[in-house]
């Protein structure tokens, strides 16, 4: 008699999970993911708060990929002009539209830049991946201190939009260097497992 493996019975037994639930499944663990980082400030600052929010955005995008990094911003700014409470201190169109704007809009963009990289293999090497985590957040701050520009004047924007997180956001890109790093050797993108 021959013996089945517990896997392959599984295997046989369970339906396999569509691609587009997946997906979905990927990019709601993704918007919660920014919702919870959203929460987590260094310090109350105003009017652009400190938050681990670039981190996960640099993260989503190297390992979900570009469109799927893409998707789940999208994902994620429609959560919050809905009005539900996944920003840092509000919600709604009118919160998007405020000094974090920007920001929010530069999140999108910089997913999935990262992800179009990461696509390319460019994150292989630590050269690669900290000029591609150093280019994801000059393109957060671009779009964000672009905003500021509107509402506060060029000289405002950079002293409230851009002075105070250089620092920080240092740290968080050698951070997202490290974690990407890792993450390359034990654990498979999720675009890679998906397509």
């Amino acid at each position: 008699m021959r013996r089945i493996s517990p896997l392959s019975l599984t295997q046989n037994r369970l339906p396999a999970i569509p691609t587009s639930l997946r997906l979905l499944a990927l990019a709601i663990l993704g918007s919660l993911a920014l919702a919870i980082s959203a929460k987590i400030q260094h310090v109350p600052y105003y009017p652009v708060p400190l938050t681990l929010q670039t981190l996960v955005v640099l993260l989503i995008g190297s390992l979900y990929g570009a469109r799927l990094a893409a998707a789940t911003l999208a994902l994620y700014l429609i959560e919050g002009a809905a009005g539900l409470p996944v920003f840092a201190s509000g919600a709604g169109i009118l919160y998007m539209s405020g000094p974090t704007g920007g920001f929010l809009g530069g999140f999108l963009v910089a997913a999935y830049g990262v992800g179009w990289a990461a696509e390319r293999f460019y994150l292989r090497t630590l050269v690669g991946a900290s000029l591609v985590m150093i280019l994801g957040h000059l393109v957060i701050f671009l779009c964000g201190f672009a905003w500021l520009s509107v509402l506060f004047g060029p000289a405002k924007a950079w002293l409230v939009g851009v002075v105070p997180f250089v620092a920080v956001t240092i740290v968080k890109t050698a951070l997202a260097v490290v974690l990407v790093s890792v993450w390359r050797t034990r654990l498979p993108l999720a675009f890679l497992r998906l397509g």
